[in-house]
């Protein structure tokens, strides 16, 4: 999937504008799994609806399986669509059909034959874990179950794409990591690209390979999971890394931190930072490093973090310290 210079412009009764879009550029490979995170009005929804063609972009390009959506007829994107699976936050489902009567639901639109549909939907209740739910209704089913059956209707056209859109935001933290799981599954063993939108970075540490990450209609940060978390270059990305990573300490941690003595100072945390060096060195000259605060999280099979210390001692030992690491790392000084 590419979106190339995609803008999106509505207009209102009295002609004013909202650009809810503005020069969107994204490559998504085949296979991958990508985050598309952003806060409420950051152009996320807007951006699924143009991907799966229920909208049209005012200007841009968006290629699926190198063909050009834009403008396209109704007639060829119905088919188009057929490739795209679509999981929801509310599940979606239809009240008065079992599970399995959901699963259904598409391949009878796709006019597939009556025996196969049988068989496909058993296959993908299988597939999702819930092989004997298949006669049970939505209101029978848990809200992890229900998404399930949401995730085995999407994949029951054997899509290539699937749009997964706040799909954990109305699941508590355990069901939202089994459906994480199970979504890791469906790239791992079917190989389906996944778009998943999110306002929670946790979603996106959990399952992407990358993120984009959305403000006022743009794309304001793009990279791998791993260089997003460990280096956010703007104030969206660094807020929403926070949320995730809880490594550094908030302002009612900091102000209890720092009514004791000593120097507070928060580091970057890699492969070569050399803070334990630094921390050998402070110590034999009279400068000693506590620990008060940090953490360290491995993606993408790299390590990273930060780590809030205060220093009592020496005072030229504290400044040789600092210097020392501010030549390898970021170090920043924690003050009133």
């Amino acid at each position: 999937m590419e979106l190339r210079g995609i803008t999106k412009v509505f207009s209102n009764n009295k002609s004013a504008k909202t650009t809810a879009l503005d020069d969107v550029t994204l490559t998504v490979e085949p296979g991958e799994v990508i985050g598309i995170i952003g806060y409420s009005g950051a152009g996320k929804s807007t951006l699924v609806r143009l991907i799966n063609g229920l909208d049209s972009p005012t200007s841009g390009s968006l290629l699926l399986n190198g063909t050009d959506i834009v403008g396209m007829l109704e007639s060829k994107l119905r088919k188009l669509r057929s490739n795209i699976g679509m999981i929801f936050q509310q599940f979606n489902l239809f009240q008065s059909r079992t599970a399995a009567g959901n699963v259904e639901y598409p391949l009878e639109v796709a006019k597939m034959d009556k025996a196969a549909r049988k068989a496909r939907v058993q296959e993908m209740l299988e597939f999702v874990g819930l092989g004997d739910k298949g006669k049970n209704y939505p209101e029978q089913l848990s809200g992890g179950q229900k998404q399930r059956v949401g995730i085995a209707r999407a994949l029951a056209t054997n899509p290539t794409l699937l749009l997964a859109d706040e799909a954990t935001s109305a699941l508590d933290p355990e069901t939202t990591h089994e459906v994480l799981e199970l979504l890791r599954k469906v790239n791992r063993e079917l190989g389906i690209t996944i778009v998943v939108i999110t306002h929670e970075m946790e979603v996106v540490r959990s399952i992407a390979d990358k993120v984009a990450v959305m403000e006022s209609g743009k794309v304001v940060e793009f990279g791998s999971v791993y260089e997003v978390f460990s280096n956010p270059q703007t104030q969206v990305a660094q807020r929403f890394v926070a949320t995730a990573l809880r490594n550094t300490p908030d302002q009612v941690e900091s102000e209890d931190l720092l009514s004791h003595e000593g120097r507070l100072f928060t580091i970057d945390l890699t492969e070569t930072s050399g803070f334990f060096a630094a921390t050998a060195r402070a110590a034999e000259k009279g400068a000693f490093v506590n620990i008060v605060h940090g953490g360290v999280t491995t993606l993408q099979r790299q390590s990273f973090g930060k780590m809030t210390v205060r220093l009592t001692g020496d005072p030229l030992a504290i400044e040789e310290f600092f210097h020392s690491l501010s030549l390898t790392t970021t170090i920043k000084e924690i003050t009133r």
